[in-house]
């Protein structure tokens, strides 16, 4: 069962943590959803402004590729 956070803050915890994969953006006419993918969860967080949501894409971790391995470490970040 999904979860929503309420806070631009929190979700950028939620992001940061060591079992997050992969966030999501999802925009339509007039809100921005920001999707971060857990172990357990998959947290939504609905952005009204287009201005906070380009700030909060800025914000969250980038990801870290390994070419030697093929893996890679961080948050891959899809703008769909």
């Amino acid at each position: 069962q999904p979860k929503q956070i309420h806070e631009i803050k929190d979700f950028l915890l939620t992001a940061r943590r060591k079992d997050a994969r992969s966030v999501k953006i999802k925009r339509s006419k007039d809100i921005v959803k920001f999707k971060v993918r857990c172990s357990k969860y998959l947290y939504t967080l609905c952005v009204f402004d287009q201005e906070k949501a380009d700030k909060l894409k800025q914000s969250l971790p980038p990801v870290y590729m390994f070419a030697a391995a093929n893996c890679y470490s961080g948050l891959s970040v899809q703008d769909l």
